[in-house]
């Protein structure tokens, strides 16, 4: 009969799935040299075993061996105990969680995972490894943006030393009524909440925090968009800023009304792009550069009006092809600061414009950038070709159908710019 119930025993064991199990011992096979034994979890799996050190000892006196536990006489019985039990929940908790996340681990690994535990990283450490990732990227608009949300949360919060898991739904509506206590426009709350959630995810794929703690279910960002009004003009308007004449005007103006026309009739580049133009994006009467915002691949034919603005700055001896950025300009924050300096004296120096001639909108070279596209748009031009790129959710979305068309397309479509 006993061999029978044996069989059965070990035919179900068969069966079953194999457990992970996780059982205090007194280890008295390498007693210390005070004489005392140590305490340690036995884990086992796969029938390995490994063990986890508690750091405490006991007496062979003090413990029962038979039901492994202290016995009642046991110094400090009630803390050992806790310790105990603190420490085999921990490695339950950690066997449910690699379980549920279907990782695959060993006696070994799930030792070193509870042993070994991964330092958490906060929220304000995570935000400066990214910052400083896009600083060796050179992403500089994109890393402005990041520090930006940064110093607005550190504004709110005086800190970010903070785990993933506190900035929770709550946390997050009282930044938002925070914002707009500070004046912040719709779009501005949308950037910087676009910004958090792009990083929360970044945490959640390093496992910093647990998936159920995404507080951006609840929290739609989507609807944190204000609908910007159209920067495009007629044709008209457009060639009328392109011919206004700028004869004794000052250099800024000159400059402004320059790099309206070369961005309007080059595809509708913008300004940091064409800062950072030389003569070797020039090839075989074609300009051709990598986008600094999306890294995609423009290739365009040159226009006759275009070539006539860059032999107005041509100089062998400078190595851009527009008086933006210098030699002199080593340094990203240097490049940044030339940037934003000409950009406002150029918008400004437009917006003039703008007004002299009567165009109903604020004139900016993004204009030229949105008129580029509408122009296009207008005379029946496919949107697969060239579309317009305030109507996309997604500036890439525009670069990928740009790049995916042969080049002969791309110059039909652009003759109707003349």
């Amino acid at each position: 009969m006993l061999k029978q119930v044996l069989k059965q025993r070990n035919v179900f064991s068969n069966v079953l799935p194999k457990m992970t199990t996780a059982d205090v011992i007194c280890y008295k096979y390498k007693p210390l040299k005070n004489g005392e034994l140590p305490l340690k979890i036995k884990v086992c799996k796969d029938r390995k075993t490994r063990y986890i050190n508690l750091g405490v000892s006991t007496k062979s006196e003090y413990w029962d061996f038979e039901k492994n536990q202290p016995k009642p006489t046991c110094p400090d019985r009630e803390l050992i105990e806790k310790l105990i039990s603190n420490k085999i929940s921990e490695v339950k908790s950690k066997i449910v969680e690699l379980k549920s996340n279907n990782k695959e681990f060993s006696a070994t690994t799930l030792v070193e995972k509870v042993s070994h535990p991964t330092k958490a990283i906060t929220v304000g450490e995570l935000f400066k490894q990214h910052i400083h990732c896009l600083e060796e990227e050179k992403r500089t608009g994109y890393r402005l943006s990041i520090q930006q949300t940064y110093n607005s949360l550190i504004k709110f919060n005086s800190h970010l030393d903070i785990p993933f898991s506190e900035m929770d739904c709550g946390w997050l509506k009282r930044y938002e009524t925070w914002l707009r206590k500070q004046g912040k426009s719709e779009n501005t709350i949308g950037i910087r909440f676009r910004n958090i959630r792009m990083i929360f995810n970044s945490a959640i794929n390093m496992g910093l925090v647990k998936p159920e703690n995404y507080p951006f279910k609840q929290l739609k960002v989507s609807k944190l968009h204000q609908e910007t009004a159209k920067r495009a003009l007629t044709k008209d308007e457009i060639l009328s800023v392109v011919n206004y004449n700028i004869t004794g005007k000052d250099f800024y103006c000159k400059l402004a009304v320059h790099l309206f026309t070369f961005s309007y009739f080059m595809g509708g580049i913008n300004f940091v792009d064409m800062a950072y133009l030389t003569g070797k994006n020039i090839v075989s009467n074609r300009l051709i550069y990598n986008r600094r915002k999306t890294s995609k691949l423009i290739n365009l034919p040159m226009q006759e009006r275009a070539l006539l603005v860059l032999k107005e700055y041509k100089d062998s001896n400078k190595p851009y092809l527009f008086p933006i950025l210098s030699i002199s300009h080593r340094t990203e924050q240097q490049k940044l600061n030339r940037l934003h300096k000409v950009i406002t004296k150029v918008n400004k120096a437009l917006k003039c414009i703008g007004e002299e001639l009567n165009i109903p909108i604020k004139l900016t070279t993004y204009v030229a950038r949105h008129s580029y596209a509408t122009v296009l748009k207008r005379a029946g031009v496919a949107t697969s070709i060239i579309c317009e790129s305030l109507g996309h959710s997604s500036e890439k979305v525009t670069q990928i159908y740009l790049d995916n068309f042969e080049n002969n397309q791309i110059d039909k479509a652009m003759e109707l710019l003349k």
